[in-house]
């Protein structure tokens, strides 16, 4: 037991270096990701900010020329029927000579 006494003594010293090092490594831990957490959270905000403006110019473009917007598909969808009748007889053919 008396052999103890002087490793003991030599112990407390090396386990409180090794404390002050483990304290130095989870501060530095936290730093990196306070660092890297920050940095995130400045590229979300500029992508929010990105996705922000392009909802504002798309409720405008709805807003402003919507009732437009949707008489211009509608004419769309009619040329596209008309075309599709078309399609397929000759330039020198009518349609009831092939019927």
């Amino acid at each position: 037991m008396g052999e103890l006494i002087p490793i003991v003594a030599l112990m407390i010293p090396i386990v409180a270096i090794w404390a002050k090092h483990q304290q130095k490594i989870a501060e530095m831990n936290v730093n990196s990701t306070a660092e890297a957490t920050a940095e995130k959270a400045a590229q979300y905000s500029s992508r929010v900010s990105e996705l922000e403006d392009r909802v504002r110019v798309l409720e405008r473009i709805v807003t402003d020329r919507g009732y437009d917007i949707a008489t211009q598909i509608e004419a769309l969808r009619d040329q596209r029927r008309v075309d599709e009748q078309d399609a397929g007889v000759p330039l020198s053919m009518s349609r009831r000579e092939n019927v």
